[in-house]
């Protein structure tokens, strides 16, 4: 099989997504035209026909995997991986959290043996990316990661700051049928470790009652569902038209750009979608038991947050009817938000990863 090969990069985006960091990151390298060899996890049918893709846990993504001289990853790699020497692994991770993270998330400890596998890949890391100081001392303890920490913004953001954005939302409101005049909202929920099925698996509700929120509004709006990946493939049952299920859409980057507001409850899309500068609504109708029972915050949410924190479909709605004014009412908070979460997020911070780990 040979050494690990500097002139070969090998990408994963949660298991099987051309997006997210990894993205920007290969956009990053193709725009430099350096000549090296792309690979990703995935299916030929989810990816640009010019990429090379190996099918997840295959015998083509570890060969392809040994080969690379880099691995450029979301997440943990499956554990049969075996890194060789010779090899850098970027570990580009994937949100700034609220949600305690790693050896800091109590619920691990109810399993020891996952708790291990994820630990045995944060020692397999070379270099970790930060989207701002706050991630980057949570990443340090929750990680237990000794390694380099490059505090650059997250390059998946790059395309929020792109001469392109505006041609991007058109041209993905066209696809998605939302006409001009009409108020996209971007509903992207997180998942929740206690909602599962008899078997165990994550299960997801729409708790927002998107009748009333269709009646309440008006014909003018449109509601985006964007599933978190763990729950992307989950059935909805009851959307009409006034629901786009989004959940298959390749990169939410995109979703970001064709979005007027984003409702969302502790997921990380809270800190990409500010770098936009558009209105946010946190639905969060469980916070005391998520916050308190289920995974813990970092920091006080409603004392924070960048838009109003509603626990009803009822306060969503008054929210939406007077946006503008809710929006011009949180200015403040929203600008410390900023500060504090997107303060590298600039439109160059691909770049900046790419400068510094293969010059």
């Amino acid at each position: 099989m040979g050494s690990p090969s500097p002139g070969r990069v090998f990408y994963n985006s949660f298991n099987g997504q051309f997006s997210d960091s990894p993205r920007a990151i290969y956009e990053e390298l193709i725009g430099r035209d350096d000549g090296l060899r792309h690979t990703w996890i995935g299916s030929d049918g989810a990816f640009p026909r010019t990429l090379t893709t190996v099918a997840p846990y295959s015998f083509g993504y570890l060969r392809a995997a040994a080969q690379a001289g880099y691995i450029v990853s979301n997440q943990q790699l499956p554990k049969n991986y075996r890194k060789r020497r010779g090899t850098t692994y970027v570990q580009t991770w994937h949100g700034t959290p609220l949600k305690r993270i790693g050896f800091d998330n109590d619920r691990w400890k109810q399993k020891p043996r996952g708790l291990d596998h994820i630990a045995r890949d944060f020692a397999k890391w070379d270099f970790l990316i930060s989207q701002n100081p706050f991630s980057t001392e949570i990443f340090r303890r929750a990680f237990r990661f000794d390694g380099e920490i490059l505090e650059t913004g997250y390059p998946r953001n790059d395309a929020l700051n792109s001469p392109d954005a505006a041609a991007t939302r058109a041209h993905v409101r066209e696809k998605l049928g939302i006409d001009d005049g009409v108020r996209a909202i971007l509903y992207a929920p997180t998942w929740r470790d206690n909602v599962v099925d008899d078997r165990g698996a994550l299960k997801f509700a729409l708790t927002l009652e998107a009748d009333r929120l269709e009646a309440s509004v008006g014909a003018d709006h449109r509601l985006m569902l964007r599933l978190h990946y763990l729950l992307a493939a989950a059935p909805v049952a009851g959307l009409g038209a006034f629901v786009r299920n989004v959940s298959g859409h390749p990169d939410i980057r995109d979703l970001y750009l064709a979005a007027d507001v984003l409702i969302t409850d502790y997921s990380s899309a809270m800190f990409d979608f500010a770098v936009t500068g558009k209105p946010i609504v946190f639905f969060a109708y469980d916070l005391d038991e998520y916050r308190d029972s289920v995974r813990g915050f970092y920091f006080d949410l409603e004392a924070e947050a960048p838009g109003p924190v509603c626990r009803t479909t009822d306060e969503v709605v008054d929210a939406l009817r007077d946006l503008d004014s809710v929006h011009a009412s949180h200015a403040a908070h929203y600008a410390r938000f900023q500060e504090r979460f997107c303060p590298y997020d600039d439109g160059g911070a691909a770049a900046r990863v790419v400068d510094r780990v293969m010059r």
